[in-house]
């Protein structure tokens, strides 16, 4: 059965989160035609005021959701700052959306330099190069930074900056939402519990 054939009692049955975000990530991964582990990544500043981005998810467990970026980044700073987040997965062709809300953490250096030594040599250089989320005089400035840092580190190992690092989301909630006729939808919420995981239908 395809995900986006996926009945209503095959979803609502299930009575904990994360088996179920990982069957419909699969689901995705053979739907999506671009960046299926992409979501919207919304976290407030000092004031309350919100902000929201897409970042990719890269990876996840029943630990929670982790992402990386720059420490010293807006979002960076955000989530640092006031240690909560919320996230939300939107699906197009399978007509479905998963919304993550709860608490964060730094990931363990361990975890960090293993995904960092993984991404593109272009990608870690670039992580050397740009100051995320601060003004750029113009393009010549950044591409005259990435020059620099390759001549920099040659063809040698290129280190994780310490401002680069990842964040892991410990879900207190998830809400499973699945299209269906006269936007009459399917919603699904875990809530965390002490005991494990609540879970109850909600109004459309």
């Amino acid at each position: 059965m395809s995900g986006n054939e996926l009945t209503t009692s095959d979803f609502t049955q299930e009575n904990e989160p994360y088996s179920l975000f990982g069957t419909w990530l699969k689901d995705a991964e053979t739907s999506e035609p671009n960046d299926p582990n992409a979501l919207a990544l919304a976290t407030v500043d000092a004031d309350g005021m919100p902000n929201v981005r897409m970042v990719l998810l890269k990876g996840f467990d029943r630990d929670g959701f982790v992402f990386y970026t720059n420490f010293e980044s807006q979002k960076g700073q955000e989530l640092l700052g006031q240690s909560k987040a919320a996230m939300v997965f939107h699906w197009k062709s399978l007509r479905r959306q998963v919304r993550v809300r709860g608490n964060i953490e730094i990931v363990s250096d361990a975890e960090a330099d293993a995904y960092f030594e993984s991404r593109p040599r272009g990608s870690r250089i670039g992580a050397w190069a740009s100051r995320q989320s601060r003004e750029l005089e113009s393009r010549f400035a950044l591409e005259k930074a990435v020059a620099e840092y390759t001549v920099k580190f040659g063809i040698g190992h290129i280190p994780r900056p310490a401002h680069w690092s990842g964040f892991r989301l410990r879900p207190a909630s998830m809400e499973f939402w699945h299209d269906r006729p006269f936007r009459l939808h399917d919603r699904v919420e875990f809530r965390r519990t002490e005991d494990g995981w609540e879970k109850m239908r909600m109004y459309p």
